[in-house]
């Protein structure tokens, strides 16, 4: 259990201690009241000495495309920040700002003459943007511009000036992106047309080159290879008949030459005209048989249609010959007639003979040509392959500049609409919201804020000076300083005399005490009425 004693103490070294503190306030209360009172006068008559300076601003709303994306894409870089920090560079730029500068007279009223780059770094700090963010996305939705100056005025006419140079800046430097977008792909379209015609002319000077060996070709090749092998058989079948007639007239003209002599005969005849008769009946039973199976414009037909003819004409001149035989010696007198007439069938014969000789040769040179023929178009079908490779590799890279051509060509179309779009002022734009605003109180100072850090700076001097002064202060003031500066226990003590005229000064001191705190706290009451009256 704690000694009530000790407790009795603690609650008496507590009192004393408040005791303590109010006896200080009492005696140095002049030295907090007149630092206090003149801090804050210090600091709230420095926030009417300092120069005003208004602040107007401006809203601008960050507009979206009015054409819809699905139908008009646009080809300037998208990342708005970007963007808008290029514009602000451009703006706050020493060329641009001294052409306003210089435009409005600005930073030209003080006494001290600013030189160029001043002036610009001084307007740069009266400048501030501020973005606007989107709540869902944080995507800047608008910006806000400021501008301070002395003069509410040319606050607003500065803020104008650049709310107008963000506009029409942004509209430039879109355009200018999407000009230099479209010119870009423009001159890439121009390298690709060059790369695809110079593909196609290698395609078509191929092509050329290897006329008939073209994989496109083949069908054609083999259809014509066809056909020029049936005629090659159909030659080939056409001169063996050939020779064959040769032969037989060959043999007709070596009987017609045995038969010449004037012989007596049988039966009046020649010897060899069964022979001629057996040869056309053969002759017809073969006619017969082939046209039991095809018409009569089948070579074959027609061939042996043509060696009877040739037959039944020499079975006549033979007849002609023999019965011209049987005359000859009648004849006599006419011998030159007679000749003639002996010899009209080996002329014939031999007519047929030579005109049998052209056609072998015709036919042999006929063969000669087809067979070249063939063997031209098979050395067109082996080399396909080759050909065909040779082409696809040709032919990929065509198709790669083609699609590299439609591809940019789309692009190029895409990129024009929306550079007519920019140009008409349809795409992404600055509008202003908020006209630049007229100030009608100062933005700066604050005199109210000014107000308040004048009573704490007065408060903070006050206890400072107050503090010191009883901290260097050597007297004794009461009890506790005496048991603290003698370490024996007090015996007795010596009650205070009270003296009239002490007590009179020492109410006259606080009568002068409240009197001070009441025109400190009414002073700074007052001003503070005043600042918020008139901020």
């Amino acid at each position: 259990m704690p000694d009530p004693s000790e407790s009795a103490d603690e609650q008496n070294a507590a009192s004393f201690n408040i005791q303590r503190y109010l006896n200080v306030a009492s005696r140095r209360h002049m030295f907090f009241l007149i630092p206090l009172l003149i801090g804050w006068l210090l600091v709230w008559g420095a926030s009417w000495v300092l120069p005003a300076r208004y602040k107007s601003s401006t809203l601008i709303l960050v507009e979206q495309p009015t054409m819809p994306k699905n139908y008009v894409e646009p080809n300037v870089a998208g990342d708005l920040q970007d963007r808008l920090q290029s514009i602000t560079q451009q703006i706050l730029s020493r060329t641009r700002l001294l052409l306003i500068i210089d435009r409005l007279n600005l930073y030209n009223k003080g006494h001290k003459q600013l030189s160029g780059d001043e002036k610009v770094e001084a307007m740069r700090k009266d400048i501030e943007i501020e973005l606007v963010h989107d709540n869902h996305d944080q995507h800047i939705t608008a910006f806000k511009i400021y501008y301070s100056a002395q003069d509410p005025k040319v606050a607003q006419l500065v803020t104008g000036e650049l709310t107008d140079l963000f506009i029409n800046d942004n509209l430039k430097v879109r355009q200018q992106q999407s000009e230099d977008t479209t010119q870009f792909i423009n001159d890439r379209l121009d390298s690709a047309r060059a790369s695809l015609a110079e593909q196609e002319a290698k395609v078509r000077d191929f092509e050329a080159k290897h006329e008939g060996e073209l994989p496109t070709q083949q069908t054609s090749n083999l259809q014509i290879l066809s056909g020029l092998q049936s005629q090659l058989q159909n030659e080939e079948d056409a001169l063996n008949s050939a020779k064959q007639q040769g032969i037989y007239l060959r043999s007709l003209i070596e009987h017609y030459r045995a038969i010449r002599s004037p012989l007596p005969t049988t039966q009046g005849g020649p010897v060899d005209l069964p022979g001629i008769d057996r040869e056309l009946d053969s002759l017809k039973a073969k006619l017969a048989a082939l046209s039991a199976h095809y018409t009569d414009r089948h070579p074959d037909i027609q061939n042996l249609k043509e060696e009877i003819a040739r037959t039944e004409k020499l079975k006549g001149a033979f007849l002609a010959g023999v019965k011209g035989n049987a005359k000859g010696a009648n004849q006599s007198d006419d011998e030159g007639v007679g000749s003639d007439a002996q010899n009209g069938p080996a002329l014939q014969l031999e007519s047929q003979l030579r005109a049998n000789q052209a056609e072998v040769s015709n036919r042999e040179h006929a063969i000669s040509a087809l067979t070249n023929r063939i063997n031209e178009y098979q050395a067109r079908l082996n080399s396909e392959p080759a050909v065909e490779q040779q082409l696809a590799d040709l032919t990929r890279g065509y198709e790669q500049s083609k699609a590299n051509y439609d591809g940019l060509l789309k692009k190029e179309n895409d990129s024009e609409m929306a550079t007519s779009m920019e140009q008409m002022q349809q795409g992404e734009r600055f509008k202003m919201l908020d006209p630049p605003s007229l100030p009608q109180k100062p933005d700066f100072p604050d005199r109210l804020k000014l107000c308040g850090i004048g009573v704490g700076v007065g408060l903070a001097l006050g206890l400072a000076i107050a503090g010191g002064f009883e901290f260097f202060d050597g007297r004794l003031h009461d009890e506790g300083d005496i048991k603290a500066l003698v370490p024996v226990p007090l015996i007795s003590e010596i009650p205070e005399i009270p003296i009239s005229s002490e007590d009179q000064d020492s109410k006259k001191r606080m009568l002068l005490g409240w009197a001070t705190a009441v025109l400190v706290v009414g002073a700074i009451l007052t001003g503070s009425a005043f600042s918020y009256l008139h901020q």
